[in-house]
């Protein structure tokens, strides 16, 4: 009885070891992977992150693309939070052009890290346009008569909204996508939504990028929002910035570099 018993003990023993080594050895369940919700700008619509969005899934990624309604900061913000209601995890928010001034204005603690492309970020009480000023950032071509107006039915009834402001078919590909195929920025002009006049003139409310991890990538060849302009904004937020040679639309010339910034701070 005294062997059986000291073999007994010693099976169990030999067993308890080998469960805690496979405990050990096993690795921790990996955290899940952020929901990214990409904010497209003026003068663009969703399917302008196709490209990004295509290389985000494919690394695991949920996306989600939301239209922009570019009416104006408080009324898109608004827009943009009713998506990240029905989101449950964490959140990487990503605005391109007039989209990061929307993003800066969504104050939702899902909302992990953000990451602007080629995007305004302005600061409280200031509004978009201001970031085009002549002066200080030279070199937008978004002028007439590249940039025209026409007269919408806004259907929503808001106040000033409905004289909006879109890019001259003619002139998009020189202007907003030097660096795509001509067919490509045709197929981008057709697609691309006016933006409310008003939008870019409505002040800014207190930025979500004051207290949120920012991500800033500049188009160096902007002819748009001037690379000087970007540059400045993504030194004043204190983001995480690179440069690339893209024209304003580096999201669908660069989609590779863009998913990879977006990537980079989603694993912040």
């Amino acid at each position: 009885m005294m062997n059986i018993s000291r073999a007994l003990r010693a099976a169990v023993a030999a067993l308890a070891i080998a469960v805690a080594t496979t405990i050990a050895a096993t690795p921790a369940t990996a955290a899940p992977l952020p929901t990214v919700v990409l904010v497209h700008g003026a003068f663009a619509d969703s399917s302008s992150w196709d490209g990004v969005a295509a290389q985000l899934r494919a690394r695991g990624y949920s996306v989600v693309t939301p239209e922009n309604p570019l009416r104006g900061p408080a009324n898109d913000a608004a827009a943009i939070q009713r998506t990240l209601d029905a989101i449950a995890g964490p959140v990487v928010l990503v605005g391109h052009s007039y989209g990061g001034t929307v993003i800066s204005n969504v104050h939702d603690p899902k909302v992990e890290s953000l990451v602007y492309i080629a995007a305004f970020a302005p600061v409280r009480g200031e509004f978009a346009q201001l970031a085009l000023d002549p002066i200080r950032f030279p070199g937008s071509q978004l002028l007439p008569p590249a940039l025209q107006l026409k007269i919408v039915d806004d259907p929503r009834g808001l106040a000033g909204r409905n004289l909006d402001a879109f890019v001259a078919p003619d002139r998009f590909h020189d202007v907003f996508a030097q660096d795509v195929t001509p067919e490509t920025a045709a197929q981008m002009s057709a697609r691309q939504h006016s933006i409310a006049v008003v939008a870019n003139l409505e002040p800014s409310g207190p930025p979500s990028w004051a207290d949120t991890p920012s991500w800033y990538l500049v188009s160096g060849e902007d002819r748009v929002i001037p690379a000087s302009s970007e540059r400045f904004m993504a030194q004043r937020m204190g983001a995480t910035t690179s440069e690339i040679p893209a024209s304003h639309a580096s999201l669908v010339s660069h989609p590779t570099e863009v998913a990879e910034l977006v990537e980079s701070a989603a694993a912040h």
